[in-house]
């Protein structure tokens, strides 16, 4: 089995989960697979995608599972006393190979009950194609990568960058994504504890990887993704002020905990625009996650000082397609002006040589309307109604993009 344990996901899994079952419960939702990379033949793999679904399908939570997420102090007693009783159920997943060599997995049923596929069903899909086009892995020139990173990271100037693992989703293997983990806890330490060789603080701050977390004595990472604001696209009570309605109902769930917005699913001017003087303080900060980072962070720290705000009281996370040196060139951008997080993803975890798969599951209908994100990074929209797109564009006031 490539995932054993259901806590192998990303901790904004649960933490959404738990607002879906305190404010959304009665929620139908669909999700659907989509593959970037072109020229990829997932259709000779979709046997063996099933039959890890399957097994995934499976599996339940453990009692020391149940004890560590109730151990957060944002992880409510009711909603552990649901996933103690939960299982991902196969009737609501399908896999379908295509004659183009496609393939296509639609995920349909309550939102509560299919929350928990995108994740571990990612992970399955690159592992599965990786294990059977790479037989013979390069582990070597992996791990060359990964010294030349830690080595870039201990660099002198940067004992203060933190850098996280936020790479479950498009790791090479489950068995990889480990190695890469206790490598960069033993060589880069954890904030948490001193770096190796030095009396400084570590640069590991965590992984949004709930079950590494667990095992490694990591600080486990995440607070909302893109489906949460899509979904209230259709749960809100119009559409203009859907964002604003997402906010409100995630400062209602955690009351002050996890509160970092995230700003791309409508585009940086509409999260601007709704991101006012009482959600500037009432959030921690904001995560980047489409478009150019650089004026991203500029435009964050400009609207909180119009806003009256204390930039550097304010934390801006850096997530999209990072790698070691983008990482280090925004710390030195950002560095004193504002709080700091930066979560890796496939460059820590894929990383050996081949070209990763860019695949993602998105939320395409929610309660049986078209939802969808708008971002500053078009070949990231995913909506498969042209005419809703549209309208959510002049909605939110919205450029179209060529």
């Amino acid at each position: 089995m490539i995932i054993t344990s259901l806590l192998d996901t990303d901790l904004y899994k649960f933490t959404m989960m738990q607002a879906v079952l305190h404010q959304f419960p009665g929620a139908q939702v669909e999700y659907r697979f989509k593959c970037r990379t072109q020229g990829v033949n997932l259709a000779a793999h979709a046997s063996d995608i099933r039959e890890e679904i399957r097994s995934l399908c499976s599996l339940h939570f453990q009692d020391s599972e149940l004890a560590y997420l109730r151990s957060m102090r944002f992880i409510k007693s009711d909603f552990v006393d649901f996933l103690g009783l939960f299982r991902l159920n196969e009737k609501y997943i399908t896999v379908t190979a295509l004659a183009n060599g496609e393939i296509d997995i639609a995920i349909v049923g309550p939102w509560l009950h299919t929350i928990l596929f995108e994740i571990p069903v990612l992970a399955i899909v690159n592992e599965v194609y990786f294990r059977n086009t790479q037989s013979v892995p390069d582990f070597q020139e992996g791990r060359r990568r990964l010294d030349l990173k830690i080595s870039q990271l201990r660099a002198d100037g940067l004992s203060e960058l933190k850098i996280a693992d936020y790479g479950t989703r498009r790791r090479f293997s489950r068995a990889w994504h480990d190695e890469v983990l206790r490598v960069l806890v033993a060589r880069l330490g954890t904030v948490q504890s001193p770096g190796k060789g030095s009396g400084a603080p570590g640069q590991l701050a965590g992984t949004s990887n709930t079950l590494a977390a667990m095992r490694l004595g990591l600080t486990p990472l995440g607070t909302m993704a893109h489906e949460y604001l899509q979904a209230t696209q259709a749960r809100g009570p119009r559409l203009r002020d859907s964002q604003i309605f997402a906010f409100e109902s995630w400062a209602r769930e955690y009351r002050g905990d996890l509160g970092i917005a995230l700003s791309d699913v409508y585009g940086m001017s509409a999260f601007l625009r709704d991101f006012d003087l009482y959600f500037c303080k009432l959030f921690d900060g904001a995560r980047h996650d489409s478009g150019d980072p650089f004026d991203w962070g500029e435009r964050m720290l400009a609207h909180y000082t119009r806003n009256r705000v204390d930039p550097r009281t304010k934390t801006l996370i850096f997530s999209d397609s990072l790698t070691v040196p983008r990482t280090i060139g925004l710390y030195q951008q950002f560095k004193g002006r504002c709080q700091l997080a930066f979560g890796i993803g496939t460059n820590l975890t894929n990383d050996l040589g081949y070209e990763p798969l860019q695949i993602v599951i998105k939320m395409v209908h929610c309660n049986g309307q078209p939802v969808a994100k708008l971002s500053d990074t078009p070949s990231k929209n995913m909506c498969e109604d042209e005419k809703y797109l549209a309208y959510l564009r002049q909605v939110f006031e919205i450029e179209s993009t060529p």
